[in-house]
């Protein structure tokens, strides 16, 4: 009459591992949504179908970001969110000092050799892959035409 009943036992630890399970995924939930890298792309994009060479500057607030020739990513304490682009002129110009040095402005006569040495350099930054880089408190867009050659350039 005053023992414990095998079942009890084995419903209370079967409500033990439950609220266990619950509480872990509930820790597991990020606090925070991802940046958003619409606005990013959306500005890219406005530089890009410029018909002329223009510049443009956009604030980021990420820990990291992806720069490809197709897509953007954004990742923060909320995980990580990519947007396409909708043109195809887009080069990372990202760690590639040359490119660096025309997306801040200086023109591609004044770095580059020749218009053939310009568009080597651009056909490599489209074709190298995109890793995961610390990121800028702003994303920097140049689009440049010279001799026959056009690029939007996105870096830092």
């Amino acid at each position: 009459m005053f023992d414990v009943p095998v079942e009890s036992t084995y419903v209370w630890l079967g409500l033990v591992l439950v609220s266990a399970t619950v509480l872990g995924l509930a820790l597991r939930v990020p606090t925070a949504a991802p940046p958003d890298p619409t606005p990013v792309a959306r500005t890219v994009d406005s530089v890009a179908s410029s018909p002329y060479e223009a510049t443009a500057r956009h604030p980021i607030d990420a820990r990291a970001v992806r720069i490809g020739p197709e897509r953007l990513g954004l990742r923060g304490p909320g995980g990580a969110a990519h947007a396409g682009f909708a043109y195809d002129s887009v080069v990372p110009a990202s760690g590639r000092v040359r490119l660096v040095a025309v997306l801040r402005g200086r023109p591609p006569a004044g770095v580059f050799e020749s218009s053939a040495a310009f568009a080597a350099a651009v056909e490599r930054a489209r074709t190298a892959d995109a890793t995961w880089a610390k990121a800028p408190d702003r994303l920097l867009v140049r689009r440049v035409t010279w001799r026959g050659v056009n690029a939007t350039l996105v870096g830092a």
